[in-house]
């Protein structure tokens, strides 16, 4: 069979397929209209339901928030974070337990943050989970998770208590315990590092260019590209790399700020305004499930004869 012959084959079940769900559908359609009352009665019964169902205060929303990952791993983070997805292996005491056995949250996961430009910083997140890790180009980043989790609305007012409980449930993990306190002596090395090389910095470029006598100052023209002329001396001054040793600085300053735990939010928790399921995709659900179980009730009332010799044979 050559490809040709696969599409005209394929071509030709996807009509038989077509001609066989009109034929269902008219069917449906003939049950219908001989048993209206049957069908009515369930569409409106389905009706009251879903009305009753998609009440505001039964509404499902989303729940995110980016947590900040300072020492732990990705995979200690997702192993420490497995027992709220599946909601079974809890440990005994779990601050989080109330709130997950009670079904206030439910529905949790994690989502990651992609940096597509280069620059260490969030640019969005891959809610569909399409990104790789060998991926070069949309590149996870590892130090940061997105966490979602859902509630309905009239949970929400315990918000702040689940946000308080899953991160000490987090950070009472073993292992990201110790991956967070040789995290945090290596980062605090490094910040008191990098503040005594910006005043070495500041102090040699202040001494060479400024106290030192060789260089006369009635002699310098300044330049707009960051080259100052003394004389007949070209002398290039070091202000982007002093702009760059203050920027990196200044982020090294805010990463400890934050390292207050092995996970810290950068945000707190946030609403996703859009609800999981909204009223109108409710009740078409439900009209179609009554519409299809009316069909059944009638199809069984059309053929009671025929199912009853059936069964007496």
């Amino acid at each position: 069979m050559n490809f040709w012959d696969l599409c005209v084959t394929c071509a030709h079940a996807i009509g038989r397929l077509c001609v066989a769900g009109w034929h269902v559908i008219a069917h449906m359609t003939r049950l219908t209209y001989r048993y209206w009352y049957i069908v009515i009665t369930l569409l409106v019964l389905a009706v009251a339901g879903g009305y009753y169902v998609s009440r505001y205060d039964n509404t499902t929303f989303r729940v995110n928030a980016i947590a900040l990952l300072n020492g732990p791993t990705i995979q200690q983070f997702e192993q420490a974070y497995a027992p709220m997805r599946s909601q079974q292996l809890l440990p005994p005491g779990a601050p989080i337990g109330p709130f997950l056995y009670g079904g206030c949250a439910f529905g949790f996961d994690t989502y990651r943050v992609i940096d597509a430009l280069g620059d260490e910083t969030e640019d969005y997140i891959d809610f569909k989970k399409k990104s790789t890790p060998k991926d070069t180009v949309m590149v996870q980043m590892q130090d940061r998770l997105c966490l979602q989790f859902r509630m309905k609305v009239r949970d929400m007012g315990a918000l702040p208590q689940v946000e308080e409980t899953l991160l000490a449930t987090l950070n009472a993990d073993p292992a990201m315990q110790v991956s967070y306190q040789t995290y945090l002596a290596n980062l605090r090395e490094e910040v008191a590092f990098n503040h005594r090389q910006a005043a070495k910095l500041d102090s040699l470029t202040s001494a060479y260019y400024f106290n030192n006598p060789a260089i006369s100052m009635a002699d310098a023209k300044a330049s707009s590209n960051g080259v100052t002329f003394y004389g007949d001396r070209r002398i290039r001054l070091f202000l982007n790399e002093i702009y760059k040793q203050q920027q990196h600085m200044q982020r090294m300053d805010y990463r400890l700020q934050l390292a207050t735990a092995p996970v810290v939010l950068e945000n707190h928790f946030a609403v996703d305004p859009k609800p999981v399921h909204s009223r109108r995709q409710i009740m078409i659900c439900f009209f179609l499930l009554a519409w299809i179980g009316g069909c059944l009730i009638a199809e069984i009332i059309d053929k009671r004869k025929a199912i009853s010799a059936w069964l007496k044979q």
